[in-house]
């Protein structure tokens, strides 16, 4: 009975604790679950505003790159005009240790000297706006590439995070549980081997008393077939003789009647006795 109450309680026990359990991990489940989607839903949104920054910045670019070459293309107008205002004073400083006869042709070859370096000058500038143009759409490129790998890294680095301190999180939730099972197990060893123990004293301790009743009713027997004895002697009959002559003149058959006869004779005058006694 108690053996039965155990092993129920046992099972109860068990079957709770295998429910708090899977409800705990259906619950860390879901919950790694969130932060995961949570985590993917925030990388995508980080990839989108990079693209969309990177977007703007290709569609600023050419204004930013017009805005530039403006500029380089006014600092050679300003050249060619400083080169014009040094041709003209070098063009009077010619003519004037110059004869009149051959000016002509010293100022056609200084025109001519003037439009060779006006035309170096501005291939000169059209090839610094080109290698700009280039460059500039080179580093941006460059710098966008940089920026979409150094963004992939860091969200590749805090998603492994996260995975890390989930599966920290699951092997600590994990050594819990078996902690908890194993102290349940030892607390139903304890209360198994307590119970065992004290059904143990009370079936010694029931032993015991039943020992102890059997020894009192033997002592009560022998202290009645010893007053039986008495009271036979006293009134002159000896149940040993009369058996074994009962024994010689009857059968086996009537043996054993005159021998029940005579124990019930006995009994009879033993509970008479008694009662006169008692009287």
């Amino acid at each position: 009975m108690l053996l039965r109450h155990h092993e129920t309680t046992q099972e109860l026990e068990y079957r709770q604790q295998r429910g708090v359990h899977q409800l705990r991990e259906e619950q860390v489940r879901k919950q790694h679950q969130t932060e995961l989607a949570n985590q993917h839903e925030y990388c995508g949104r980080r990839e989108r505003e990079l693209h969309k920054r990177h977007a703007q910045a290709v569609k600023q670019q050419p204004k930013s790159l017009k805005h530039k070459e403006l500029q380089i293309r006014k600092q050679f107008r300003e050249t060619c005009k400083i080169q014009t205002r040094q041709y003209k004073a070098w063009k009077s400083q010619v003519l004037a240790s110059t004869p009149r006869d051959d000016q002509k042709a010293v100022i056609k070859k200084l025109k001519e000297e003037q439009i060779r370096k006006l035309a170096i000058l501005g291939e000169q500038y059209e090839q610094s706006i080109a290698e700009m143009l280039q460059k500039q759409s080179i580093r941006l490129d460059e710098s966008q590439d940089t920026e979409v790998r150094q963004l992939k890294e860091q969200l590749q680095q805090e998603l492994e995070l996260l995975m890390a301190f989930q599966s920290k999180i699951r092997m600590q939730a994990e050594a819990q549980r078996n902690r908890e099972r194993h102290e349940l197990q030892e607390r139903v060893s304890v209360r198994r081997a307590l119970l065992e123990q004290k059904m143990e004293l009370e079936k010694q301790q029931f032993q015991e008393e039943r020992a102890e009743r059997q020894r009192l009713l033997c002592e009560r027997q022998a202290r009645e077939i010893e007053a039986f004895d008495e009271e036979s002697a006293h009134m002159g009959f000896n149940p040993v003789e009369i058996a074994d002559a009962s024994r010689e003149s009857l059968g086996s058959s009537d043996a054993d009647s005159l021998a029940g006869s005579t124990l019930s004779l006995a009994h009879s005058n033993s509970a008479s006795s008694f009662t006169h006694t008692a009287l």
